[in-house]
């Protein structure tokens, strides 16, 4: 029973070691980057949201000519 309670804080233990050492791997951005990629991110959003809202628009009102 100790022995196997051992061997799963050993485990434990190793997991958080090789999830430091892949973090210390990573490219994290910098403030300029996030910043720059959320506002693209706006942008697009934006301009997605227009451009569909206008193309509802034209839709519904030629069905509404059609059905008239």
């Amino acid at each position: 029973m100790l022995a196997a309670l051992r061997e799963q804080l050993l485990r434990a233990v190793t997991f958080v070691n090789e999830v430091q050492a892949e973090l210390s791997k990573v490219h994290w951005p910098t403030r300029r980057e996030t910043y720059a990629a959320t506002v693209v991110v706006i942008v697009i959003s934006l301009f997605m949201a227009v451009y569909l809202g206008v193309l509802d628009l034209t839709v519904s009102r030629l069905i509404q000519a059609l059905l008239q």
